[in-house]
C-alpha cells in the first residue's frame, strides 16, 4: 500500500497543530516516517507542502524544524480571517446549493439546541463544521483554501475562551444562514463581519513553551488515516 503525500501532510499537521510537535523541534525524515509508518518521500513530499503553508521552516545545519510563529504573525492571522470570512459569506450567497442550506440549517438547529442547553462540549466542534460549510458554499477554491488553512493556524497559535452568552453566538450563525438563503451577499458580509470581530476577542495566543530537544515529541508513535487510500 503507498500512502499518498497528503494522507501523511494531514496528519503531520494535526500533529503540529496539537503541539505533539513543539515550535522549533526537529523534524526528520527518519523519525517521520517511522511514526506514521510510511516511507522517506511521502514525508519530503509533505514537509514541502507544510513549509509552503507556513508550519514548517528549513534552517541551515538543521533540516527541517516546526515554525515558531511571533505574536505580529499570529495576531495578523485573525485580522486577516475577519476579511476573508466575510467575503466568503457574500460569496456564499450568490453561489450556494440547497445542499448547503440544509447542512447549515442544520448545524444552527443543532448549535441553537446544544446552546440552550448548556452543553457546551459539542459546541466548539459544531461551529467548525458551520464555518467550514460555509466557506465550501462560497464555491470559490482558492477562498476555501486560505480559509481552511487559517483555521488550522489559528487552532495552532491559539486557545479560545467559552462564550459567556452561547445562544447569542448561535443567533449571529442564523441570522448569516437566513441572509445567505435569500442571497442578500451585502447582509451575509455584515453579519459575517460583526461575528467574526466578536469571536476575535475570545482568541487568547497559546503560551510558547520552552525550547524542546531536537526531534521531541509528546506522544507515541501512531499510523497515518488511511481511509480512502488504495491499496
Amino acid at each position: 500500500m503507498r500512502i499518498p503525500a497528503h494522507s501523511v501532510c494531514t496528519a503531520i499537521r494535526d500533529d503540529i497543530v496539537s503541539g505533539v510537535f513543539e515550535r522549533g523541534s526537529r523534524l526528520t525524515e527518519e523519525l517521520l516516517a517511522r511514526r506514521y509508518g510510511v516511507s522517506r518521500v511521502p514525508v519530503r513530499e509533505a514537509l514541502r507542502t507544510l513549509e509552503s503553508e507556513g508550519f514548517v521552516v528549513t534552517r541551515r545545519h538543521a533540516g527541517a524544524c516546526v515554525a515558531e510563529p511571533t505574536e505580529l504573525e499570529a495576531a495578523d492571522l485573525l485580522e486577516v480571517r475577519t476579511l476573508l470570512e466575510p467575503l466568503g459569506a457574500a460569496r456564499a450567497a450568490q453561489r450556494r446549493t440547497e445542499a448547503h442550506l440544509k447542512v447549515l440549517r442544520g448545524l444552527v438547529r443543532l448549535g441553537q439546541d446544544r446552546a440552550r442547553r448548556g452543553e457546551g462540549e459539542d459546541l466548539r466542534s459544531l461551529g467548525g463544521w458551520f464555518h467550514e460549510t460555509l466557506a465550501q458554499a462560497s464555491g470559490s477554491p482558492g477562498l476555501i483554501a486560505l480559509l481552511t488553512q487559517l483555521r488550522h493556524k489559528i487552532a495552532w497559535m491559539y486557545a479560545v475562551e467559552p462564550s459567556a452568552r452561547p445562544v447569542d453566538s448561535w443567533a449571529e450563525h442564523g441570522a448569516i444562514v437566513d441572509a445567505v438563503a435569500r442571497g442578500d451577499a451585502e447582509r451575509a458580509r455584515a453579519l459575517a463581519a460583526h461575528h467574526a470581530e466578536r469571536a476575535a476577542a475570545a482568541h487568547r495566543l497559546r503560551r510558547q513553551p520552552a525550547a524542546p530537544r531536537a526531534g521531541r515529541v509528546r506522544t507515541s508513535q501512531h499510523s497515518v488515516n488511511t481511509v480512502g487510500v488504495r491499496h
